[in-house]
C-alpha cells in the first residue's frame, strides 16, 4: 500500500528520471517501514536503560562500544554491497535488526550479555543499511532535481517519525517498553518485503581499489563528517537523557509518552522545512542553507543548557529540526554529487561513514568526561558547549557543487 501510493505521487511529478519508478518506490517503502520500526522505540533505548538501574556512564560506554563496532562494521559492509549490490544490503541489514531488537527485549532476563549482543547486532545492521541506503539513493536519484528528491524523502521519514514516537509511548505506558521491541522487530522485518524482487542498481561483483582514490577532492567532507556524527548523539541520545535526568527526574515509565510527545511536535514544521530546502537546493543555493544551518544548529546546542520546562523543549526541538534538516539535506546533496565525481561511490561513503562514526567516539569520551568530572547534570549542561563548537565543523566540507 505505502509502496503503490508513493509510485503514484512520483510517476506523475517525474517523468524525467532515468531510475524505475519502481525502483524509487521500493526505496521510499522500505525506508519509511524501517523508519517506523526504528522510531517508536530508538528514543526510548537510552532512557530504558536509565530506568533500568544502568547509570549515565555505563549507558555512554555502551555508546562508545556501539560506535567503535561501527567502524569495522562499515568496511565489511562496503565490501558486501560491492560484491552483492546495495538492496542485498539493505534487506541483510532490516533482517539483522531482528535479533537486535530480540536481545534488547532480553536485557531484563539476561542483563550484560543481552545488551552486548544488541549492540552487535545493532552496529552491523545499522552500518550496512546507512551505506547500502546511501549507494542506492546517489545512483538512482535524478542529477537536476536531487534537492526535491531528498525532500520527499525528508517529508516521508518525518510523517513516519511525527507519528511513530507517540505510538511508541503509549505502547510501553500500557503494555510495557517489550512490546514495543517486538513490535519493532516485527516492522524490522516487514521493511524487507519490498525488497524480495531485487534488482540492484550498480554493477556488482565489484572490487574496492585504493588507489587512485581522490583524497584531495574528497578529503574535506570526509573530515566534515565528524561534525555529523558528534551532532547526531547530542540530538539523538543526549538529549533525551537530559530531559530524562534533569527536567524530568522520577517521573517514571510514563516518560516514554512524555518523550514521544515533545518529540513528535515538530512534524509540521519539519515537513514545511524538508519542501522549502529541496527547492533551495535544487535552485543552487545549497552552499547558503548548508553554513545558514550549521550555525544556527550551533546556537540551538548552545541553549540546550538553559532548557527547563516543557514549553522550552517544545522550541528547541522545532528550532533544532529546523536547522538540522536544514544541514543534512544540502550536506546530502554534496555528498552524492562528490560520490557520482570521485570515480570511488562506495569508498567515498565508506570513508565518510567511518569518520561520521568517529565523531560519534569523539562525543561520548567527552561526554564521560564531563560527567566523570562534573557529575550527571552539569555534565550533560557543560557537554553541549562542546556540541555547539564541534558541529561547526560541518561547514568546512566546500562541495564542489556549491561553488559554481
Amino acid at each position: 500500500m505505502i509502496k503503490s501510493f508513493i509510485y503514484k505521487l512520483i510517476e506523475r511529478r517525474h517523468f524525467w528520471r532515468y531510475a524505475s519508478f519502481n525502483e524509487i518506490a521500493e526505496l521510499y517503502a522500505s525506508r519509511t517501514i524501517r523508519v517506523i520500526a526504528m522510531n517508536i522505540v530508538s528514543g526510548f533505548t537510552s532512557v530504558y536503560l536509565y530506568e533500568m538501574g544502568y547509570n549515565l556512564q555505563f549507558i555512554m560506554l555502551f555508546w562508545l562500544y556501539f560506535y567503535i563496532l561501527k567502524i569495522p562494521s562499515t568496511f565489511l559492509s562496503s565490501y558486501f554491497v560491492a560484491h552483492f549490490g546495495p538492496k542485498h544490503g539493505i534487506l541483510v541489514s532490516n533482517l539483522l535488526y531482528v535479533p537486535a531488537m530480540a536481545a534488547l527485549g532480553l536485557v531484563s532476563k539476561f542483563g550484560i550479555a543481552s545488551i552486548v549482543a544488541w549492540g552487535v547486532f545493532m552496529a552491523l545492521s545499522s552500518a550496512m543499511y546507512h551505506i547500502s541506503y546511501m549507494i542506492d539513493f546517489s545512483k538512482v536519484k535524478n542529477i537536476d532535481h536531487a534537492g526535491k528528491e531528498i525532500a520527499f524523502m525528508n517529508i516521508l521519514e518525518k510523517i513516519a517519525i511525527g507519528i511513530s514516537p507517540i505510538v511508541g509511548g503509549l505502547i510501553a505506558l500500557w503494555f510495557g517498553l517489550q512490546i514495543v521491541i517486538w513490535v519493532a522487530a516485527l516492522l524490522f522485518a516487514v521493511s524487507a518485503l519490498p525488497l524480495f524482487r531485487l534488482i540492484e542498481p550498480v554493477r556488482t561483483r565489484q572490487k574496492l581499489e585504493y588507489s587512485g582514490y581522490p583524497w584531495r577532492e574528497t578529503i574535506l567532507s570526509i573530515f566534515a563528517q565528524t561534525g555529523v556524527g558528534f551532532d547526531y548523539v547530542t540530538t539523538g541520545i543526549v538529549w533525551s537523557l537530559f530531559i530524562v535526568i534533569v527536567i524530568f527526574p522520577g517521573v517514571g515509565w510514563d516518560v516514554y509518552v512524555r518523550l514521544g510527545v515533545l518529540s513528535s511536535v515538530t512534524i509540521l514544521a519539519a515537513v514545511t522545512a524538508s519542501y522549502a530546502y529541496g527547492k533551495l537546493i535544487d535552485r543552487s543555493k545549497g552552499g547558503s542553507l548548508l553554513n545558514i544551518s550549521v550555525m544556527a544548529n550551533a546556537l540551538v546546542h548552545a541553549f540546550r543548557p538553559f532548557v527547563n520546562a516543557p514549553s522550552s523543549i517544545v522550541s528547541t526541538n522545532i528550532a533544532n529540526e529546523v536547522a538540522t534538516m536544514g544541514y543534512n539535506m544540502a550536506f546530502m546533496r554534496g555528498v552524492f554529487d562528490t560520490a557520482d565525481l570521485s570515480g570511488h561511490r562506495i569508498l567515498y561513503l565508506c570513508f565518510s561513514d567511518v569518520v561520521a562514526n568517529i565523531g560519534a567516539i569523539i562525543a561520548c569520551i567527552i561526554l564521560l568526561a564531563c560527567t566523570s568530572v562534573l557529575g550527571d547534570t552539569e555534565g550533560l549542561r557543560v557537554f553541549f558547549f562542546f556540541a555547539a563548537g564541534f558541529v561547526l565543523l560541518i561547514g568546512v566540507a566546500h562541495f564542489r557543487i556549491y561553488r559554481k
